[in-house]
């Protein structure tokens, strides 16, 4: 019997009198790779904070690998679609995928070398190992993705997050962050948010559509649901990521 990483029970939120999320129930195994789509404002991002702890439901239940959000946050990774740093403030990359290691700290509060060695070992897993002096604010927006995803590694998650991790760079940085993400299928559970349709037929096990409910799909599912107009983005990406291993 597969293991659940990931289960939610009529689950509902509300921004003061506004319903955003209404009794959502799904789950999700682990090691499996799932797509969150849906339109602007449907709840993607709400759902993502939900699951991560930071807001608390109005109604239903959420369990991360068996536990409630508060008690499991050392199991997941998140990563956001940017973060702003001044460019000018001198963080380096090796010192931004060391935050990842902050709920490890000592009471001194110092890093360790332990700490220092496994934040080289993520930056190897998505490739920039070399960056790893380069000032962050540097980086072009396909390493600075790149860099995040190492910081969320680098604490050895159970479950990874990801809000739109390609919004914000090129195509060409697009399918080399896709195809990352691919190397990890099966290591980890792997919870995504996008507004492409083409990575989420041809890169996850099953397509999460949130519009304030929520429907689960399979991939070979989502062209024939969205045919009937319940939601529907142009399938329109450049060189679009090709297949799952």
């Amino acid at each position: 019997m597969k293991q659940i990483a990931l289960k939610l029970q009529h689950l509902s939120f509300a921004y003061q009198d506004q319903r955003v999320l209404d009794n959502v129930t799904f789950q999700i195994d682990k090691g499996s790779f799932a797509g969150i789509i849906g339109p602007n404002g449907g709840g993607k991002t709400t759902l993502l904070k939900l699951i991560m702890g930071f807001y608390k439901p109005v109604e239903g239940t959420i369990e991360v690998f068996g536990q409630p959000p508060a008690a499991s946050m050392q199991l997941i990774g998140y990563v956001p679609q940017t973060v702003r740093f001044d460019k000018q403030f001198p963080i380096s990359v090796l010192e931004v995928v060391l935050m990842g290691r902050l709920s490890h700290l000592p009471w001194y509060g110092f890093y360790s070398n332990k700490d220092r060695k496994a934040a080289i070992e993520a930056l190897e897993r998505v490739a920039i190992a070399d960056l790893q002096n380069r000032a962050f604010g540097t980086l072009s927006g396909g390493q600075a993705q790149r860099t995040l995803i190492a910081r969320a590694l680098v604490s050895s998650p159970a479950l990874l997050l990801l809000d739109e991790p390609t919004a914000s760079v090129d195509p060409q940085a697009q399918n080399e962050i896709y195809a990352l993400l691919n190397t990890l299928r099966g290591q980890l559970t792997i919870l995504m948010v996008t507004h492409d349709l083409n990575v989420a037929i041809k890169l996850v096990d099953q397509v999460i559509c949130v519009q304030n409910h929520v429907f689960v799909l399979s991939p070979e599912e989502v062209c024939k649901h969205f045919a009937f107009g319940l939601y529907h983005t142009p399938l329109d990406i450049v060189t679009p990521f090709q297949e799952k291993p």
